[in-house]
């Protein structure tokens, strides 16, 4: 088995982790994180090797951070450091991957989830528990679908955006970039870029900056 390193010490890092274990394809080495008081503690049985900035001896490993911001700016500071650095996907063995899926670098796809075919998976997308995601889908860089949210078929979800909790996206839609879906809602009409929307229907309530917190 290959070694592998995980960056980030959370929640997400925690499921990631989870997945990794299980599959037993690859062998983690430690994490990094940029909480300075973990340095050199042990999380989840895992040594914290340093910080997110720091040059990697293993080239090779995933993003375990579940804000899309925050994945995107860590993906890009890896690859100015380390521009041969080799990113891998996890897919939970309960996930239910369809017929022609493509599942490109950095993606996780968690327990429970389905994806199905001819669905496209680009960079560092999420797909997270008891999610569902229909035919023909298209989940755009670092895009992530929350737990128990649904995709109709056809429906594409911009680059860093995210689907809320619960909420439910109907099928040939399109949501732009850096939106932000609130969970529960029902999306009948296209999303454009850069807003918060909720509801029933869901309807842009207001802007949303890049960086913006929403988790």
């Amino acid at each position: 088995m290959e070694w592998i390193v995980i960056f980030g010490a959370g929640g997400h890092a925690q499921v990631i982790i989870d997945m990794i274990e299980l599959k037993g394809i690859y062998k983690i080495a430690g994490i990094y994180d940029d909480s300075p008081h973990l340095i050199g503690k042990f999380l989840y049985g895992y040594p914290i090797l340093g910080s997110i900035g720091v040059t990697s001896v293993i080239r090779k490993g995933i993003i375990g951070i579940g804000d899309n911001d925050q994945r995107a700016a860590v993906a890009q500071r890896i690859l100015e450091r380390m521009p041969d650095f080799e990113f891998i996907s996890a897919v939970h063995p309960n996930a239910i991957i369809g017929k022609h899926v493509q599942i490109e670098q950095g993606v996780a796809v968690m327990a429970g989830s389905v994806v199905n075919m001819n669905t496209v998976l680009h960079a560092h997308s999420v797909v997270n528990t008891m999610a569902s995601v229909d035919h023909d889908c298209t989940l755009e860089p670092f895009a992530a679908v929350a737990p128990g949210a649904h995709l109709g078929g056809n429906v594409t979800i911009g680059e860093r955006s995210f689907v809320g909790m619960g909420a439910t996206v109907i099928h040939n839609l399109h949501v732009g970039h850096d939106t932000v879906v609130g969970a529960g809602a029902t999306v009948v009409y296209d999303l454009p870029n850069n807003v918060l929307a909720y509801g029933t229907p869901a309807r842009p309530v207001k802007q949303r900056f890049v960086d913006e917190k929403y988790l």
